[in-house]
């Protein structure tokens, strides 16, 4: 390998297994013989421990982290609600800034592990103040993105709307990753084939339906560097 890897994980909406991915590629790169490290610059939603209002989906990235990162490192910015960020923001009298957000993603991308994931927050128009989305921090960045597609009912629309607005922004798309939410969603293939056909980055994974959380069972050479 000869530089360091960052990508942008983004969904097509909330709660369609960001971190369960990230975790997997994470997991999957590790056994690869990659060092990793993972970022999630913004959450809502914490848990009280005794340092302070922490996120489960942030404690999972730094668990699966080669790189011994602190949790200040993996989230510099945790929201107690679990409401829309901005709305979280304004109620802690906080404001979100995507500059300041992507300096700190640049802080961990400059340590140098062999990949970097940075995650979102929801979906890739969440807005961080009335003029900046998540995206904005992608663009400040200038990194790939990979999109994780939670298929169940509604995912054609959520997965080309997200495709469209990524276009729109004039990031680049590294490739989409299928994960199935629902053990029973009709039409499963057909809707994945329908993806697959009209998105023209690559799939580079499908996770099947899985209770138990990420295995790792990936296979980083393909998704990354194309082997």
């Amino acid at each position: 390998m000869t530089q360091a890897l960052g990508f942008f994980i983004t969904g097509t909406d909330t709660d369609v297994g960001k971190t369960y991915v990230s975790c997997a590629l994470l997991q999957a790169a590790t056994a690869y013989g990659l060092t990793t490290a993972a970022v999630k610059p913004l959450a809502a939603g914490g848990i009280k421990t005794k340092d302070g209002s922490q996120n489960e989906d942030a404690l999972l990235l730094q668990k699966n982290c080669s790189l011994s990162l602190s949790y200040q490192e993996v989230n510099p910015l945790c929201l107690e609600q679990a409401i829309a960020p901005h709305i979280a923001a304004q109620q802690a009298g906080i404001s979100l800034q995507a500059g300041l957000l992507a300096e700190h993603c640049r802080s961990v991308l400059e340590k140098g592990a062999d990949l970097t994931l940075i995650e979102g927050a929801g979906g890739w128009l969440v807005p961080l103040n009335d003029r900046e989305f998540v995206g904005n921090i992608v663009s400040a960045l200038n990194i790939p993105v990979i999109l994780v597609v939670g298929m169940r009912l509604g995912c054609l629309n959520h997965a080309l709307l997200t495709v469209r607005a990524l276009q729109s922004d004039g990031v680049r798309l590294h490739g989409w990753i299928a994960n199935q939410l629902d053990p029973h969603m009709p039409a499963y293939h057909e809707n994945l084939n329908t993806l697959q056909s009209m998105i023209e980055a690559p799939l580079l994974a499908v996770l099947p339906w899985n209770p138990d959380g990420a295995d790792g069972a990936l296979n980083p050479g393909n998704i990354f560097f194309g082997e």
